[in-house]
This record gives structure tokens, C-alpha cells and sequence, in this order.
């Protein structure tokens, strides 16, 4: 086993999750192998983590609502579960709330073992496979994860998803981000390059109508407070805001930051959106790192990623992944401190 890899804990059929230190670029990064998670991430000079997470494996088993995960194969809700590719209709898992398909499923790889294909100090790169017929879906799909931390701050997280018959395809990175420690996260200020965001039923499930920002509360261009409000109402956001109509080359999508502790995060990404989720449900029962109770709004996500419910749409990004494609999808995370 490599000098920063140790067991973090054993999965009820007894296999071992591991847990690898990264370091670089003035950040310490915990990932474990099951779910390819962040389970803690610290930058030099500040003290308390940056994400939400658990000290012990029991924890993410029972309780943990993708923190830092990666969710998959199909990221985000597909509405009644269904989609028709090339003329045939699949029906997925319905597992939120038995009327939507969610993050792949109940037993998505967010929620498995991934094994460690190579690891430096500063890297790791982890394969999972998705078997075909799982949860729903076609094909057998192999996803990849590398996690590497960069100069400056840079936390890169590089996907790459292949198949063996057309699939959809779309992961993400599920931490929730705290950058100052506080008990909620908001204090914080948040800006996002989007004009348009995506309404969504009651079921959270995007309508089809892609709206401006434009004179609603979803207008972030601006460093906007998370705890906006509108006509005495706290925006819950769990929507996703369009960057663009298809995958573009890396650039920057989204800033945040915290006055208190003087740490900025930007977003860069290829991804053509990014889910803002505020944690407004969040409740979880047992303590987080350093003891920590993670309510409403402790941490937010900020997930690059394909549109939720890109098969239903005619208008939206492409999520279909055929035999002989690689779908890559790269975001960076980059930290620095005031």
C-alpha cells in the first residue's frame, strides 16, 4: 500500500475503503475510495476544512447526502425516470421519493468502491464501472476520476466516462463547500455567469423552459449574499444555472467567498452547467469533521455538470455517450486566501 493510503473502514461485505492524503499547491485533500469523495480539504493558513464530511465510514453509509461524492452515471434528476435513445425507452429507478430517478440511483457509484488505478502525492485517479442494466441503464460504462492538487491553490477534478453502448452519461463533483467555518454558509457571497437558469416543477425536475436571470432571484452575476431573500422568503436554490449550450473549453463560471475568513473560491469548467444547491435541506444527525453539526445550509455545492434532465429536452446539452467517445469533464476548484 502507498506511504499516504490507509483503511478508512471496511463496507458490510468486508472490503476495504481506503483513504489517500494528496498534497500540493498549499492544499491537503482526503479522498476516500468509496464514491471517489472528498472527505476533507484544508488550505494552508486556514484553519477549518472546506467541505462538509465525516470522520469515520459509518457515517457516509447511514447518513451522508453525497458529501463530497461522485454521483453517477447520470448526475442530477431525470423526471418519471424515463428517456428514449435511439427509438427504445428505458425506465430507470425511481429512487426520490419513488416518482424520480436521482444521481444514477440508489446504488450509483457515488455509493460504491472505486479501485485506485495510480496515485502520486499530489494526485490520485480511481475507475469504477457502471454494469449495464444497473438501476436501468444501458450499457456497461467505465468511469474515471483524477483528483490532482496544483500550484496556486488549484483543486482539479478531470472525468472521463466510455461505453459500450449509447448511454447517458454526466458526473459531477458533489462537495459542499464551507469557507469559513461557520456553523452556515449564509454569510457567504456568490456570482455565477449565467443569463439563463431552469425552472423546475415541484418535484425539482427542470419544466423545459430555460429563463433569464434577468429581474429574478437567480440573477447572480453580481457577488450576491446566499442568504438572498425574496418578499421575506430565504431562495432555497437547487437549480441549474446555464453557462452554455454545449461543452467549451475551461474557463471561469462561478466565485464565492467568505468576508469573515478572507478565502475566495473560483470555478473553472468545460461543463455547460452548474447546479447551485444551498443545503436548505440538510439535517444531518451525527457529527461532521472536528465535531461539527451540519444543518440547513452549512455548506453549499456548486455542481458542474450536464443540464438535469438533458434527455428530455430537446433544447438541451447532449448527455447521450456512444461506443468509441470519451467524455471528458474537467472543472477546477481554486482556493486562496486574503
Amino acid at each position: 500500500m502507498h506511504q499516504n493510503t490507509e483503511i478508512f473502514g471496511h463496507l458490510p461485505s468486508g472490503e476495504p475503503v481506503h483513504r489517500v492524503v494528496l498534497s500540493g499547491g498549499g492544499l491537503t485533500a482526503h479522498v476516500l475510495t468509496w464514491g471517489s469523495v472528498i472527505q476533507d480539504l484544508r488550505l494552508e493558513g486556514h484553519e477549518p476544512p472546506l467541505v462538509l464530511g465525516f470522520t469515520d465510514l459509518e457515517s457516509y453509509l447511514a447518513h451522508s447526502p453525497y458529501l463530497g461524492a461522485t454521483p453517477g452515471r447520470c448526475a442530477n434528476r431525470i423526471g418519471n425516470g424515463r428517456f428514449t435513445l435511439d427509438g427504445e425507452a428505458y425506465q430507470l429507478e425511481l429512487n426520490e421519493k419513488g416518482v424520480t430517478h436521482l444521481h444514477g440511483g440508489s446504488d450509483n457509484i457515488g455509493k460504491r468502491n472505486w479501485t485506485i488505478l495510480k496515485q502520486t502525492p499530489d494526485s490520485i485517479t480511481l475507475a469504477i464501472t457502471d454494469p449495464d442494466g444497473r438501476a436501468g441503464y444501458p450499457g456497461n460504462c467505465k468511469v474515471t476520476c483524477t483528483y490532482q492538487l496544483k500550484p496556486g491553490g488549484v483543486l482539479s477534478v478531470v472525468y472521463e466516462s466510455e461505453t459500450d453502448q449509447a448511454t447517458l452519461a454526466n458526473v459531477c463533483q458533489h462537495s459542499y463547500f464551507n469557507l469559513d467555518g461557520s456553523a452556515d454558509a449564509l454569510g457567504h457571497d456568490i456570482m455565477i455567469a449565467a443569463d439563463h437558469y431552469l425552472p423546475t416543477s415541484e418535484r425539482q425536475v427542470p419544466t423545459g423552459e430555460i429563463r433569464p436571470v434577468e429581474g429574478t432571484a437567480f440573477d447572480l452575476r453580481e457577488m450576491t449574499r446566499l442568504s438572498r431573500q425574496t418578499e421575506g422568503e430565504r431562495i432555497a436554490y437547487d437549480h441549474n444555472f446555464c453557462l452554455s449550450n454545449e461543452r467549451m473549453a475551461k474557463h471561469s463560471v462561478a466565485l464565492a467567498r467568505s468576508i469573515d475568513s478572507g478565502v475566495t473560491m473560483e470555478v473553472l469548467t468545460t461543463e455547460p452547467g452548474v447546479q447551485l444547491y444551498t443545503g436548505a435541506k440538510l439535517n444531518i444527525p451525527v457529527p461532521g469533521l472536528e465535531g461539527r453539526r451540519y444543518g440547513a445550509f452549512a455548506g453549499f455545492c456548486l455542481e458542474t455538470q450536464i443540464w438535469p434532465d438533458a434527455a428530455n429536452h430537446a433544447g438541451f446539452p447532449n448527455a447521450v455517450l456512444r461506443p468509441g467517445e470519451i467524455r471528458r469533464q474537467e472543472t477546477d476548484y481554486v482556493f486562496m486566501k486574503s
